[in-house]
């Protein structure tokens, strides 16, 4: 569980490590004169376009895995950005218990969106009830129910990365199979 949590937490700051040098990079793109921060019309600041962002990282795995088949790498891609889907929604239950507890609850970062990491720091339904249960010092069977419903939650995230994880390998020579499991695709 250990080992889990630590692979999550550095996802995630490998994730916010990448977006944030994805906006480094697209300073330098074709500025035309624009200042920093002024992106182009439905980019964020420093034109940084998460669509392109995530073709990026899916072109990275075509080349790292050795895709040169364009038909299959259509077949796979799917699979590889259903993985990429289930991390992200793990990486996001370990983003917001890391933000909770450096800033002691709803809010900080940028106030109740949470600044740039506003969507991460959307407590699902589960979580939100946990909370308000902690907040209003519910009874221990209150507590324990709400506890459990924010477990099962988690267990259906990481058993949805497991599943994906799989179906992707079955398809993978083991050499590429190898090379996933290197970067952290696949477990």
């Amino acid at each position: 569980m250990k080992r889990i949590i630590t692979l999550t937490m550095i996802a995630g700051i490998a994730t916010a490590l990448m977006l944030s040098a994805g906006s480094v990079c697209a300073q330098d793109e074709g500025g035309g004169g624009r200042r920093r921060g002024q992106g182009q019309a439905g980019f964020g600041p420093g034109g940084f376009d998460p669509a392109q962002m995530q073709e990026r990282i899916l072109e990275r795995y075509r080349e790292a895995l050795g895709f040169t088949n364009q038909t299959e790498w259509d077949a796979v891609r799917p699979l590889v950005q259903k993985v990429l889907d289930a991390q992200r929604e793990v990486m996001m239950v370990s983003g917001r218990r890391m933000m909770r507890a450096f800033r002691g609850g709803p809010g900080g970062f940028g106030g109740p969106e949470g600044g740039p990491f506003g969507q991460m720091a959307q407590p699902s339904p589960a979580e939100e009830a946990l909370q308000k249960a902690i907040d209003s010092n519910a009874s221990r069977e209150e507590l324990k129910a709400a506890m459990e419903k924010v477990r099962q939650e988690r267990k259906q995230k990481q058993e949805a990365l497991r599943a994906a994880q799989e179906e992707l390998r079955k398809v993978l020579t083991l050499r590429q199979e190898a090379i996933a499991l290197q970067m952290g695709l696949i477990e």
